[in-house]
C-alpha cells in the first residue's frame, strides 16, 4: 500500500506571502486519501501529516468525498489563490496553525490545520530548497525542450513556406513567360491585320482620289462645253435680233409707200 501510494504522489511547493510576515514556503505531498505538509521560513520548520482517518473525518464534517476534499486543499496550498486570506499563527507549545478561506455556495468558509515543530528544521528547509532547485531545473529543461520543439516547428514551417514560395515564384515566372509569348503572338496577328487594313485604306484612298480627279476633269469639260454652246447661242440670238430689226425696218418702209399710192388713187377718182 505504501509503495502504491508513493507511486501516485503529487508534489507542490508554494511561496506563501502573508501581510506583516516573512514569506513562507509550503511544500505539499498529495496522495489519494491523505497528504503531508511542511512549512519553513528559512530558519525553522513545521510539519503536518494528515492521516487517512483525519482526512475522512474532515471531509465528513464538510459533507465532501475524500477525493474532493484533497483536491480542494491541493488547489489552495499548491497555488496562492487571489481573494483568499491565509494565516499562519501560533497555536501554543511552538505549534502553528495554517488556515485559509474560500467560498462555497456563497458562504465564506475557513479550513485550519495544526503544525508541530520539526526538530530537523535544517533538513526540512534543505529538502524544500532541493525540491525548488530540482523543480527549477525541470522547468528550465521543459522550457528548453518546448523552445527547441518550437524552433524545430518554426524551422519546418519556414522550410515549407520557403518551398511554397519557390514554387509560387517558378509558377509566376512561367505565367509571365506564357503571357509574354501570348502577347507577342497576339501583337503579331494584330499588326498583320492592321497593316492589311492600312493597305486597303490606302487603296481606297487612291481610288477615291482618282475618281475625284476624273470627276473634276469631267466637270471642267462640261463647263467648257456649256460656255461654248452659250457663246454660239448668244451669237445666233444677236444675228436673229439683227435680222428681225432689219425686217421690221424694211417693213416699215414699205407700209407708207403703199398708203401714198392708195391716197393717190383715191384722188384720181
Amino acid at each position: 500500500m505504501e509503495s502504491s501510494s508513493t507511486a501516485t504522489a503529487r508534489h507542490t511547493c508554494l511561496k506563501l506571502e502573508i501581510p506583516s510576515t516573512d514569506p513562507l514556503f509550503v511544500k505539499g505531498t498529495w496522495f489519494d486519501t491523505h497528504f503531508h505538509l511542511s512549512v519553513t521560513d528559512g530558519l525553522r520548520a513545521w510539519l503536518c501529516n494528515a492521516t487517512e482517518e483525519e482526512v475522512q473525518e474532515r471531509a465528513a464534517q464538510w459533507d465532501q468525498p475524500v477525493a474532493e476534499y484533497i483536491e480542494l486543499a491541493e488547489r489552495y496550498l499548491g497555488f496562492q489563490q487571489p481573494g483568499t486570506v491565509y494565516r499562519f499563527v501560533d497555536a501554543g507549545d511552538d505549534h502553528k496553525r495554517l488556515s485559509w478561506t474560500f467560498e462555497r455556495e456563497g458562504t465564506k468558509l475557513e479550513w485550519r490545520w495544526k503544525f508541530q515543530p520539526s526538530y530537523e528544521s535544517r533538513k526540512i528547509t534543505a529538502g524544500i530548497l532541493d525540491f525548488l532547485m530540482d523543480a527549477n531545473i525541470n522547468l528550465s529543461m521543459l522550457i528548453r525542450r518546448i523552445l527547441q520543439e518550437e524552433v524545430v516547428r518554426k524551422t519546418q514551417s519556414f522550410e515549407k513556406l520557403k518551398l511554397e514560395a519557390e514554387k509560387c515564384l517558378e509558377q509566376s515566372e512561367r505565367f509571365t513567360n506564357e503571357k509574354m509569348e501570348f502577347e507577342s503572338e497576339i501583337y503579331a496577328k494584330f499588326l498583320g491585320v492592321l497593316n492589311s487594313k492600312k493597305a486597303k485604306l490606302r487603296e481606297l484612298r487612291d481610288q477615291l482620289s482618282k475618281q475625284e480627279i476624273a470627276g473634276k476633269a469631267s466637270v471642267d469639260e462640261e463647263e467648257s462645253t456649256d460656255k461654248t454652246e452659250n457663246y454660239h447661242s448668244g451669237s445666233n440670238a444677236e444675228e436673229s435680233e439683227e435680222e428681225a430689226e432689219k425686217n421690221i425696218t424694211s417693213s416699215s418702209k414699205d407700209i407708207p409707200a403703199g398708203r401714198d399710192r392708195g391716197r393717190k388713187r383715191a384722188t384720181r377718182k
